[in-house]
C-alpha cells in the first residue's frame, strides 16, 4: 500500500511541477500593464557617430567613460555592472530582455533618429533588438526622437565650446514620406509591435519641431499625420495611435486636438531637483497639471534620477539628483503611478520609465556597480504587488 501511495504522491508532485512554468507564463501574458523603458541607443559604432562624434568606436561609452566626480560621494564615472556592452549586439539584448521580463518591464521604447536624409542610430533596434532570438517576447515602439543636435552637446571633449548644429532636426515632405514609409514597413508589420485597438503606436519627441517641418502650421501639420494614418491604413491595421511627449506648456491641450493626437507621456517626469523626494514631488504636480487640461489619455513617467554631468564640464552639485537618489525612493513614486494607471480603467496601463540605459543622463535601470540590481528589484516589487505588500497598502 505505501508503494502505491508513493506512487500517487510522485506523480502529483510531476504534474505540479510540469504545470508550473505554464501556468507562470499565462499570467505573465495576462499582465494588465505595459511597463516601458526608453532606450537611449547611443552605445554602439557606426558610420555617422564614429565621423561625427564618437570616433574611438564604442559609442557615447567613450564620453560616459569619461565621466568625473563634482562633490563629495558624487557617482562619477557610472560603472555598468555588466560592463561596457553594445547596445546593438544581438546576445547582450538577449540578456535584456529576459532581465527586463524576470522584474516586470515587458516594454522597450526605441528612441529613432533622421539626420542628414538618413537614420540614425538605427543598429540598436535593427541589429540588436530585432536580431534578438527573444524579442518578439517583449514589446517595443519607436519614439522619433526630433530634436536637434549641437556639437558640443554629445561630445563636449571633441567639440569644446561649439554650440552650432551638427544635425537639425527638420524634415522636408520628400523625407517626411520616406520616414513614414520606412517605420510601417520594418517595425509595424512585427508583431510584437505595440499596438492599442490595433493602431500601431509612434511616439514623436517634439511637437513644436514636428509642427516646424511644416512651417509652423497647424493646418499642415494635421495633413501631415492624416497622411501617415492613411498610409498605415493602406497597410492593413486599424490605423495610427501618435503619441507625443511634453512638458506643460501652455498650447498643449489645443495642438492635441486640433492634430488629433492619441496620448501623451513624457521623455523625463519634470521638476529636477536635487533632492530625488522634491524631483519626484514635482513631477506628481507637473502630471497632474497636465493631465488636468487633457482629454486623452497622459500616461504617468518615472525617472530613475539624473546626472548628466559627463556631457557639461561647468555643471555641479545643484544640477545632479543626488539626495535621496535611491531604489527606494524609486520605488514609491513608481508606486504612485502604478495607482494613476489604476484609477484610469477606460484607458491601456501604460507607465513609461526613464531609462534602461541611459547612462550618460544618470537614468537607467540596467544594474550597475553602487545598486546592483536595486532598480529593476524595485520594478518587480513595485508590478507584482509585492511592494505594496509590504507598505501596508
Amino acid at each position: 500500500m505505501k508503494s502505491v501511495n508513493s506512487l500517487i504522491i510522485t506523480a502529483l508532485v510531476f504534474l505540479l511541477c510540469a504545470c508550473a512554468p505554464r501556468v507562470q507564463k499565462e499570467e505573465a501574458a495576462k499582465s494588465d500593464y505595459y511597463v516601458a523603458a526608453y532606450i537611449w541607443p547611443s552605445c554602439h559604432d557606426e558610420p555617422m557617430s564614429h565621423d561625427a562624434l564618437w570616433g574611438e568606436g564604442q559609442g557615447e561609452w567613450e564620453v560616459i567613460r569619461k565621466g568625473n566626480p563634482r562633490f563629495e560621494g558624487h557617482y562619477q564615472p557610472r560603472q555598468p555592472l555588466w560592463g561596457y556592452e553594445m547596445d546593438n549586439d544581438a546576445k547582450v539584448v538577449e540578456k535584456w530582455i529576459n532581465t527586463a521580463l524576470d522584474h516586470g518591464v515587458n516594454t522597450f521604447i526605441y528612441d529613432w533618429y533622421w539626420y542628414d536624409e538618413s537614420p540614425y542610430l538605427e543598429s540598436a533596434v535593427n541589429d540588436g533588438f530585432l536580431k534578438a532570438k527573444n524579442n518578439e517576447k517583449m514589446n517595443f515602439y519607436l519614439m522619433w526622437a526630433n530634436h536637434d543636435v549641437q556639437r558640443n552637446y554629445w561630445n563636449v571633449h571633441r567639440y569644446k565650446d561649439d554650440t552650432s548644429d551638427l544635425w537639425k532636426a527638420v524634415v522636408d515632405w520628400k523625407n517626411y514620406q520616406i520616414i513614414v514609409e520606412r517605420v510601417i514597413r520594418q517595425y509595424f508589420s512585427k508583431p510584437n509591435y505595440l499596438k492599442i485597438n490595433g493602431e500601431p503606436v509612434f511616439a514623436i519627441f517634439s511637437l513644436g519641431k514636428l509642427m516646424d517641418c511644416f512651417d509652423g502650421s497647424i493646418e499642415e501639420t494635421r495633413k501631415a499625420l492624416d497622411y501617415f494614418r492613411d498610409e498605415v491604413k493602406k497597410a492593413g491595421f486599424a490605423g495610427l495611435h501618435i503619441q507625443v511627449m511634453s512638458g506643460p506648456y501652455k498650447d498643449l491641450a489645443a495642438h492635441v486636438a486640433a492634430l488629433g493626437i492619441n496620448s501623451v507621456t513624457m521623455y523625463n517626469m519634470g521638476g529636477i531637483n536635487e533632492d530625488y523626494l522634491v524631483y519626484g514631488a514635482n513631477s506628481i504636480r507637473i502630471r497632474e497639471e497636465i493631465d488636468a487640461m487633457l482629454d486623452v489619455p497622459f500616461f504617468p513617467c518615472v525617472s530613475v534620477g539624473w546626472d548628466d554631468t559627463p556631457r557639461f564640464p561647468a555643471k555641479g552639485m545643484n544640477e545632479v539628483v543626488h539626495y535621496h537618489n535611491t531604489p527606494e525612493s524609486f520605488a514609491a513614486l513608481l508606486s504612485k503611478a502604478k495607482q494613476v494607471a489604476d484609477s484610469h480603467p477606460e484607458q491601456p496601463k501604460i507607465i513609461t520609465i526613464n531609462a534602461w540605459n541611459e547612462w550618460v543622463e544618470g537614468s537607467y535601470l540596467l544594474p550597475d556597480m553602487l545598486n546592483g540590481f536595486g532598480y529593476l528589484e524595485a520594478v518587480k516589487e513595485v508590478m507584482s504587488g509585492e511592494y505594496d505588500r509590504y507598505s501596508g497598502k
